[in-house]
């Protein structure tokens, strides 16, 4: 049983616990952290969901991310998120912004790194390839049919600020 903090839409703790599958109250959110990956030369992390996902099966998404465990902070959830799903283990993580949708608080953040590109670990159920792109090749794909849509709303300012 996967257990998450309650937050309230300001992104305050609201001291109830959340549990995964179960619906969320009204007024309550839960966190979710989503890094996008930079390396040091200039390109883009894409990483390719399992077939088994619920959710976009065998599509690319960008980076890494996921729904916080009850007390950790956003910077601990992205953390976490991204070296289960990545590998990778360092980086400078850049708080990019918060969003609200629905009953769910995303925490973007940037990681910059000069990790190995051939030292990406897929995380079994989770990813099952990636693949690393260019400034443009990264823009591209953004801006294509291929991009999960939710990524849109939530990168959009981030990818305007590459152009």
């Amino acid at each position: 049983m996967e257990l998450w903090d309650a937050y309230d839409r300001q992104g305050n703790k609201t001291g109830e616990t959340l549990v995964r599958g179960e619906p969320i109250p009204s007024g309550r959110y839960h966190l979710v952290s989503c890094v996008v990956v930079r390396h040091r030369d200039g390109d883009f992390l894409l990483m390719r969901r399992a077939p088994e996902k619920e959710i976009y099966p065998n599509i690319l998404e960008i980076g890494a991310g996921g729904s916080a465990l009850q007390g950790e902070t956003a910077l601990d959830c992205a953390r976490r998120e991204l070296r289960e799903e990545t590998g990778i283990g360092q980086g400078d993580l850049t708080e990019t912004g918060w969003m609200v949708s629905h009953d769910t608080i995303y925490a973007g953040f940037l990681c910059v790194t000069d990790w190995p590109k051939d030292r990406i670990c897929l995380q079994p159920g989770e990813t099952v390839d990636y693949q690393w792109l260019s400034r443009e090749r990264f823009i591209e794909f953004f801006d294509s049919p291929a991009c999960i849509p939710e990524l849109e709303w939530r990168l959009r300012e981030y990818v305007d600020g590459l152009r």
